[in-house]
């Protein structure tokens, strides 16, 4: 067996990971899942969360502990502020996944900018992230979608089972209400300005407190439209317009990190800019009004959309396959004695 074939040992850290029934971090967990299915080793240690944001220094020795004891390959450090607890995982190359407010919060991009000294190399979900943190040509590779879990599906089934009628014209939330920067407010305005219009639509919200994740692509089938109002400067590549484009669901959206890219392909879909300059009552109204309107658009067209085959080079295996890449090349380098900033040169499954 080859040094290209060979499974590798892999400890992933990360602040990101679902407890207690909730959805945070579910895509780090994904992926760990399919590292494991395609015959890797990895390990997880889960920093601060529960423990509290000292945690993101405290871990360290606990860290360096896990490191000298798990003769691993590869360390994989999700978001930026974590690698503040990889700071003693020596003598392994690490690789960074920045998220987007790790870079796109002035003080987090300094605190990352500073944790990750020594990382072999660093991945971004995002160009624009990828931008923002000054490595414009850095390797990109967005976060995947499990394919085998999001797909079409029998849509009258699922409305029924939701309570929903079948001439319902129904629009999704894809988050929690409480969630302080996906735009609840924004996505209640956009509907009170549709029923303003006449038109009768009903609010579906995807999370719902100790919801399991195999009833999650039901509320996908049921809907007419994902509605996206994350709020400007925090989403890099937000996964759950990825999946409602698996499942053939049309999403209309704000333009936040790659939506407008991962959507180019995707019939019936749209993507609304925030006004500039933002943060006015005008520019406010002006987008509730533009998203209205594209909402409208889509709901009129009614069926679904051509996502799943406009974005099958986001399925969740394809994009892990991408991630062993760079786990290699940053082994390969670690072996050439690379350190520090020559991993910013590291270009495997960059696009």
């Amino acid at each position: 067996m080859t040094d290209a074939q060979r499974p590798l040992r892999i400890l992933t850290i990360t602040n990101l990971w679902p407890v207690d029934g909730s959805f945070r971090g579910i895509f780090v967990r994904e992926h760990v899942e399919i590292l494991r299915r395609l015959g890797h080793h990895v390990d997880v240690e889960v920093v601060a969360q529960k423990r509290g944001r000292a945690d993101y220094l405290l871990a360290g020795p606990r860290v360096g502990r896990l490191v000298r004891r798990g003769n691993y390959d590869v360390v994989h450090v999700h978001y930026g502020l974590t690698a503040l607890a990889a700071r003693f995982a020596r003598g392994v190359p690490r690789v960074l996944t920045i998220y987007g407010s790790d870079v796109n919060v002035g003080w987090q991009r300094r605190v990352t900018r500073f944790a990750w000294a020594g990382t072999t190399a660093r991945i971004y979900l995002s160009r624009p992230s990828a931008q923002r943190a000054g490595e414009p040509s850095g390797t990109v590779i967005p976060n995947g979608v499990d394919f085998s879990l999001f797909a079409p599906s029998d849509r009258a089934a699922a409305r029924a089972a939701l309570g929903l009628e079948p001439g319902d014209k129904v629009i999704l939330f894809g988050a929690a209400t409480g969630s302080p920067i996906k735009g609840y407010d924004v996505f209640t305005d956009v509907l009170a300005e549709l029923r303003n219009r006449g038109v009768a639509v009903r609010e579906l919200v995807l999370a719902a407190p100790g919801q399991p994740r195999s009833e999650v692509p039901a509320k996908f089938a049921a809907a007419d439209v994902l509605l996206f109002t994350s709020k400007k400067g925090f989403e890099s590549s937000p996964t759950v317009v990825k999946e409602a484009s698996a499942m053939g669901l049309p999403v209309v959206s704000v333009g936040v990190g790659d939506v407008r890219e991962v959507l180019s392909g995707v019939t019936p879909s749209a993507v609304v800019d925030y006004p500039e300059p933002w943060g006015g009552e005008d520019a406010r109204r002006a987008l509730v009004t533009e998203l209205a309107d594209r909402t409208e658009e889509v709901l009129a067209k009614g069926g679904r959309s051509n996502g799943r085959e406009a974005i099958a080079h986001l399925d969740a295996e394809v994009i892990a396959r991408r991630v062993v890449e760079v786990y290699r090349e940053a082994i390969a380098a670690s072996k050439r004695g690379a350190t520090g900033e020559a991993g910013a040169d590291l270009k495997a499954g960059a696009r």
